[in-house]
């Protein structure tokens, strides 16, 4: 009874297949243009989804959610559906394999990093990583750094880049408790960049920069900003018109900031 389960199971499989191979041959022997030619393809495609679940499967337990690596797999069958020729002359199986595969390596090697590096970084850890097997079983003993480069052909300085970029793979959320009671979070021990320093210094440096205005410029940013009366308020007092009043205040902000940048 089982036997004959399994025998069945394989048929069924075996005639999954060849609907699958012949929908796919349908689509690439289709002229462009052809109506019929959209629809075979959404029909290759879903016949041929099975693959790319497998394949995706190959990747589980690495960090990344199943549902993603299996939009990730379809991507890739989706190329090597619209990409595939007949007269190539292969079956389109070893055909997309590859083309999912390198979709799927594509995937980790940009986006399941925690923080972006250079390509050179990413290819440069994943060297290390098969030299460091390699050489382990080789020598018999973990490389070192410079056996690490002078199997790779590279710097020292190099594989001490590739081995720091390769802790960007993975990071500690800022939400992790810490301490011994958990009370606090690690983010809670990160320090911060604290404005009142900076505004302090500009107090500082407030002082001698008012005292080289002229009189006037003093006077008029007195008024303006610690007796806070209006443009018109300090025309009316001084004698002249609000436009002249605006354009003496921006002229004397214009040489305050200046000479607090030059001081700085």
């Amino acid at each position: 009874m089982k036997v004959s389960a399994v025998s069945g199971h394989r048929a069924r499989l075996d005639v999954d297949r060849a609907k699958a191979s012949a929908l796919i041959t349908a689509f690439a022997t289709t002229e462009a243009g052809d109506p019929s030619r959209d629809r075979l393809r959404a029909r290759a495609i879903e016949a041929w989804l099975p693959l790319a679940q497998h394949l995706s499967r190959r990747y589980a337990g690495r960090g990344e959610p199943a549902d993603d690596l299996v939009q990730v797999a379809m991507v890739g069958l989706i190329k090597a559906v619209d990409r595939y020729d007949i007269t190539y002359g292969t079956d389109f199986a070893p055909f997309a394999i590859p083309t999912v595969l390198g979709e799927l390596k594509r995937h980790f090697r940009d986006r399941s990093w925690a923080i972006r590096v250079p390509r050179r970084l990413q290819e440069l850890r994943m060297a290390i990583n098969a030299a460091n097997s390699t050489l382990t079983h080789v020598l018999g003993r973990p490389p070192t750094a410079a056996d690490v480069a002078a199997h790779l052909g590279v710097s020292e300085e190099d594989v001490l880049e590739g081995l720091e970029g390769a802790l960007a793979y993975h990071t500690t959320s800022l939400s992790t408790p810490v301490g011994e009671d958990h009370a606090h979070e690690l983010g809670d021990t990160i320090g911060a960049e604290d404005h009142g320093y900076e505004l302090a210094e500009l107090r500082i440096a407030l002082g001698p920069a008012l005292a080289r205005l002229t009189e006037r410029e003093q006077q008029l940013l007195s008024m303006r900003f610690y007796g806070n009366r209006t443009q018109s308020e300090i025309a009316q007092h001084i004698g002249i018109s609000q436009m002249h009043v605006s354009r003496l205040l921006a002229k004397a902000l214009a040489k305050l900031r200046s000479l607090l940048e030059h001081d700085g």
